[in-house]
């Protein structure tokens, strides 16, 4: 079968199971996307869209991520045409429904179906709008949401079926979306991610070295901002540092803002460490920002405890690799992340606004590891009987993929 995947930051939700399609021999793939990708030798072909319009000045501001997006479609469009010309007429296209790519691109192949992948829906309520009172949003942000929308709604009348990867995220969508969305999983590689509890490792990252006897807690974050807590992290410090006196935190995460808005001349890393800057031991809290994979993966090998804050928001690959490696994780309890850990049972959670009982939970953890080390053994289980990509979420992916190739090309409602 001929498959064209479509994703801007390639490769995305797509990460594991293009290459794992790719490898069955049985399909000729494509993937189309933003991104400059590198040279490496791969099962599937990478063309690149070049998307050079910009949102014009004057556009209302609750049109222009859609005139974004439209501009995203038309370069697909064009990108696809090409490809069209060489020869290559998917049997189905894939792709991300959010970033208007999908949009115009059956125009070029109106016999091939679409499966459209639903991330999220914006909410005014029940999500990560409003979710945290300290940041409050604009007396319109209602009618902003449900401009943002518009692209949800245009996919879907084109998709011939749709998917996402937790319940709380199909949750998010209208009802009308449901009867079309399956939920799958993108799949934790739990056959790479092997817990390792016997090495002396010693792991070094941006010139700081962390040894497996350490108390370290890593906290991780694309960027440290409120919707992922690095206000309520960083305000748990002071207490934490009392009842633990050598602990030790990795930070991993950038200091822009992925989702939440800009503050003007700070970073929100620079607001809130200023807000605990005397009462922190900050040789004890390290800041490794963007850290390659390899060492993530090693830092987490190591850890005690994996902290995971968030707002109501689509969960973090970290967390469930942490997960997967038998980690204890510190957990917000906010809806999305109950998908995977039950409290006591494979992880803990904690309020996401209560910076005391955040350091208390994790001192606690940290005083008993041989009791909550069975929290860690769960957590990998949880993993390898609903998440694991090779047996459970890759085999759901391709019978997926194998029914949508049969449907008509069309409304998925």
């Amino acid at each position: 079968m001929k498959l064209l995947f479509i994703h801007q930051n390639y490769p995305g939700q797509f990460r594991e199971s293009v290459p794992a399609l790719g490898a069955t021999k049985k399909h000729e793939i494509v993937f189309l996307t933003q991104r400059k990708v590198d040279g490496t030798k791969r099962n599937h072909a990478v063309a690149v869209y070049k998307q050079g319009h910009k949102t014009p000045d004057g556009v209302h501001r609750y049109a222009r991520l859609f005139d974004g997006q439209v501009a995203a479609g038309q370069a697909v469009a064009q990108a696809c045409q090409e490809l069209k010309k060489r020869g290559f007429v998917p049997d189905l296209i894939v792709g991300h429904a959010g970033w208007g790519e999908t949009l115009f691109v059956q125009d070029v192949y109106p016999k091939a179906p679409l499966a459209a992948y639903f991330e999220y829906y914006f909410m005014p309520e029940g999500g990560a709008v409003r979710s945290d009172p300290e940041f409050p949003e604009t007396p319109d942000v209602d009618s902003l949401l449900h401009a943002r929308n518009a692209m949800n709604f245009l996919a879907l009348t084109r998709a011939s079926a749709g998917f996402t990867a937790s319940e709380w995220q199909k949750q998010t969508y209208p009802k009308m979306f449901h009867p079309s969305m399956r939920v799958i999983h993108e799949g934790v590689r739990a056959d790479l991610l092997q817990p390792d509890h016997v090495s002396a490792i010693d792991v070094t990252v941006n010139g700081v070295r962390f040894q497996r006897g350490d108390e370290l807690i890593t906290y991780v974050a694309r960027n440290l901002e409120p919707m992922r807590g690095v206000h309520t992290f960083l305000r748990s410090l002071p207490a934490l540092q009392k009842a633990r006196p050598k602990a030790r935190v990795a930070v991993i995460g950038g200091d822009d803002v992925s989702y939440g808005r800009q503050i003007a001349g700070k970073t929100y890393r620079e607001l809130f460490t200023k807000e605990v800057q005397d009462r922190v031991d900050w040789s004890r809290v390290h800041f490794l920002g963007q850290i390659p994979y390899p060492e993530l993966i090693a830092l987490l090998k190591i850890a005690r405890l994996h902290l995971y804050l968030t707002v109501p928001f689509v969960v973090s690959w970290s967390m469930l690799e942490a997960m997967c490696l038998e980690k204890v994780v510190v957990a917000s309890d906010v809806a999305p992340v109950r998908q995977f850990i039950t409290h006591g049972q494979n992880g803990l959670l904690v309020d996401f606004f209560k910076p005391d009982a955040l350091a208390a939970q994790m001192a606690d953890a940290l005083a008993k590891p041989a009791e909550v080390a069975a929290l860690g053994r769960a957590a990998r289980q949880t993993i390898l009987k609903h998440y694991d990509f090779k047996s459970v979420c890759f085999p759901e992916f391709e019978r997926f993929l194998d029914e949508v190739a049969t449907l008509k090309p069309g409304s998925a409602v």
